[in-house]
């Protein structure tokens, strides 16, 4: 017997050991390591490691690692020639989404799809998407491409290649906190999207390129910019009891508040919101911090019994916008973390892999009888 589960809603279509999330208490696992454990402790590039080789990788093992990650930095020469013909106006995310299928030209055997094959391509494709969205940014604003230096970590180095100049101990750390929470996050929408790509035995390059359209949905990985929105909006810290009452009252949404999953508050939304703090004072952002604080206390009153809370996005819109980022570079970070977690995933379903084919269910008539067409 079939059952219908609109939205797939609590079906079970995969199984993994990259991420474990625990809705009811707000916990989310790496390979079985807290979230909160990784944040304080590891880097982006270590947890890649884990989510692709299911353990903790010895210090020989992370440097060979970094270093492979980091000689694939640099894009074709023709890709920067196509990037500075790109519109200014273009949205980063359908740049991005464009270049890493684009990437699929300069690669000699861009379908081969055994797991060793489609472990180097997303290891090509992971060290590169940071130099394709910061050469587009560069370029929209009609400044020189900085080229990628090899010295640094993944995180420094795309603010590097974004600002001209190296960041802070401070914001090269926060934006590593970005990325390594954001990196995975059990079956959602994009990571699915990228397990049917790949279960067709398409290519790791198709698959990744519709992982980055299914995040750039509003009700996906573009809900930060919805925060962001939300929070400018707002004059002042005094304001915000208004807004919210009046968004409450209209029934309307609090951006960056309640998740399909979580029934409690979003556990990388702890450390994000550390991270927002710091940023804030550091930057002089301090009122934007206080009016995102006001607010969880106000939805914590009103709405907290109802078991919606602070998401990740929430607390991650703040923390971007002191680094420095643009708006519409919000969305491409989140990707750029998340193409960590959707490599790890099409390297898993390539290794026990069954063609994805749910059924639908037909809610249409029957028997209709064709109408010649001088009749209708």
């Amino acid at each position: 017997m079939s059952t219908f589960a609109k939205g797939l809603e609590g079906v079970i279509a995969a199984e993994t050991n990259m991420s474990w999330i625990d809705g009811v208490n707000g916990v989310l696992e790496y390979v079985g390591i807290n979230i909160d454990a990784l944040a304080q402790n590891s880097t982006f590039e270590e947890t890649v490691y884990l989510l692709w080789n299911k353990k903790l990788p010895t210090r020989s093992e992370l440097d060979a690692f970094t270093k492979e990650l980091r000689d694939h930095y640099s894009i074709p020469s023709e890709i920067k020639d196509r990037i500075k013909a790109i519109p200014a106006t273009a949205e980063p995310m359908h740049v991005l989404r464009s270049l890493i299928s684009e990437l699929a030209f300069y690669d000699s055997n861009p379908n081969d799809n055994d797991v060793e094959s489609a472990r180097k391509k997303s290891i090509n494709i992971l060290g590169q998407a940071p130099a394709l969205v910061a050469a587009y940014d560069r370029a929209r604003r009609g400044l020189d491409v900085v080229e990628p230096d090899t010295e640094l970590s993944f995180s420094q180095n795309f603010l590097y290649m974004l600002n001209g100049e190296k960041p802070t101990d401070t914001m090269a750390r926060a934006f590593d906190i970005c990325m390594i929470t954001h990196a995975d996050h059990g079956l959602n929408n994009s990571t699915f999207a990228s397990r049917v790509v790949i279960s067709t035995l398409s290519d790791v390059y198709s698959a990744l390129t519709a992982a980055v359209g299914s995040l750039r949905g509003p009700l996906h990985g573009g809900a930060n910019e919805g925060v962001m929105k939300m929070l400018n909006e707002i004059d002042s810290i005094d304001a915000v009891e208004d807004y919210v009452m009046t968004k409450l009252k209209n029934k309307d949404r609090i951006m960056g508040f309640g998740h399909r999953v979580y029934k409690a508050k979003d556990p990388r939304a702890n450390e994000l919101q550390k991270l927002a703090e710091q940023l804030a004072k550091d930057t002089g952002n301090e009122a934007l911090f206080e009016k995102s604080h006001r607010i969880e206390e106000i939805m914590a009153r009103e709405v907290g019994a109802k078991g919606i809370y602070p998401n990740v996005d929430f607390y991650s819109a703040t923390t971007y916008h002191c680094i420095g980022l643009k708006l519409d570079l919000f969305t491409p970070m989140f990707a750029m973390s998340r193409l960590g977690g959707w490599s790890g995933h099409v390297i898993e379903q390539l290794g026990d892999n069954r063609l994805f084919r749910p059924k639908a269910e037909f809610v249409g008539e029957h028997n209709v009888p064709y109408v010649p067409i001088d009749e209708r």
